[in-house]
């Protein structure tokens, strides 16, 4: 049963300082070398999926009507973050590209850690960012998002994916024996493509070109192009390596979860290219407490779904009646979505159960199958 607590406390808000930790160990391992290079990937998917084991599930909510101002410390994490990893990024790659002790490849796989930090915290972060009123808060999303190479992923999510989850029309919801490693070529090439239209079209809407300067790509460009000119000018074309090197694993990460949060999942088509609202079954939900700590509620995807801006301490968790949930956190989930034949075998049978439960008299779901993925109009 799911508890309610009314008030946000500074010590309900510490836990979600966990992902502090990363920036840190980062450092740590510039500093140490050797095995030390492999601590960011140990932590973020290792120490998380253990210490899910050793704190359970996480089952109580905050009042959702709990005012901005009493989430000051939930809040001050994902604000202060976007500099932080700016340090970090470019101050770790000055550090390796000169430090004798470290050796080409100890400076790739460090490199391969800071892509796991800036995938797994910052484009979080980033997603949580995006969704606010706020224009500072939107603009540092912005900012997280051009330190990975990926900015489109703001009006993807927020114009495509919102609006067309667990439909052929999203790029990102995956579909039922699709692996992953089929899904993620297609993802990346689609969701720029869609993000782009979705831009263009709200623009045309207002007889705007798309050129105009409210098309956030210009926006993107332009951060995204200071981001590499910063990268070349702290370590040349080795310094721009490992800067497209830790882009490359951040996508990446953000991807495998994207893959698994809406795997097999589909809303009923109603007729006429329409579909049924989006409810809280349409998303896989997990609450495990300490990948939750490090996601800042992201698992709690059927609420964040539901209600897009409500911050992420606000998100409520649903029971097993309500939304299909995982086995795992998502660190090892996605781990598992690295490897087919596991993810299917894990998986297959939950989505076959979901259909059963929740869509008893659809029977042939080939149409949903082989359904093509046309662009939002």
């Amino acid at each position: 049963m799911t508890k309610t607590s009314s008030k946000a406390s500074l010590s309900q808000a510490l836990p979600f300082w966990l992902p502090m930790i990363l920036p840190p160990l980062v450092w740590l391992s510039a500093f140490l070398g050797g095995w030390w290079v492999i601590a960011v990937p140990l932590a973020t998917w290792y120490l998380f999926s253990i210490l899910d084991a050793a704190t359970g599930l996480n089952l109580e909510n905050l009042d959702p009507n709990t005012p901005d101002d009493e989430l000051i410390w939930h809040r001050m994490v994902t604000i202060i973050w976007a500099p932080v990893q700016f340090i970090t990024l470019f101050g770790v790659m000055n550090y390796a590209l000169n430090a004798p002790h470290l050796g080409t490849l100890e400076t790739i796989v460090l490199f391969f850690g800071v892509g796991v930090m800036t995938g797994t915290v910052g484009i979080n972060f980033s997603h949580e960012l995006m969704h606010q009123r706020n224009n500072f808060e939107r603009w540092l999303g912005d900012i997280l998002l051009s330190m990975v190479l990926y900015s489109h992923f703001r009006s993807e999510h927020l114009l495509v994916h919102h609006r067309y989850v667990a439909t052929p029309r999203d790029p990102v919801t995956a579909r039922y024996n699709e692996g992953f490693h089929r899904f993620f070529p297609r993802v990346l090439r689609q969701s720029l493509i869609s993000s782009f239209e979705a831009e263009k079209a709200l623009l045309a809407r207002k007889d705007q070109h798309w050129l105009h300067r409210k098309n956030p790509f210009l926006r993107y460009w332009v951060l995204q192009a200071l981001m590499l000119c910063i990268a070349f000018a702290v370590g040349s074309w080795a310094g721009l390596g490992l800067f497209l090197l830790q882009a490359g694993v951040a996508i990446w990460q953000l991807e495998l979860v994207n893959y698994v949060e809406h795997y097999g999942l589909t809303r009923e088509h109603l007729g006429d290219g329409k579909y049924e609202h989006v409810k809280p079954h349409h998303s896989w939900n997990a609450a495990h407490k300490a990948s939750n700590w490090l996601l800042i509620n992201l698992q709690r995807h059927s609420d964040h779904h539901f209600k897009p801006d409500r911050r992420f301490p606000l998100l409520q968790n649903y029971d097993t009646e309500d939304a299909p949930q995982l086995p795992y956190g998502y660190p090892i989930m996605t781990m598992a979505a690295m490897v087919p034949p596991i993810w299917r075998r894990v998986m297959n049978p939950k989505v076959r159960a979901w259909r059963k439960q929740y869509y008893p008299g659809i029977t042939d779901w080939l149409p949903y199958k082989n359904a093509t993925n046309p662009l939002p109009r």
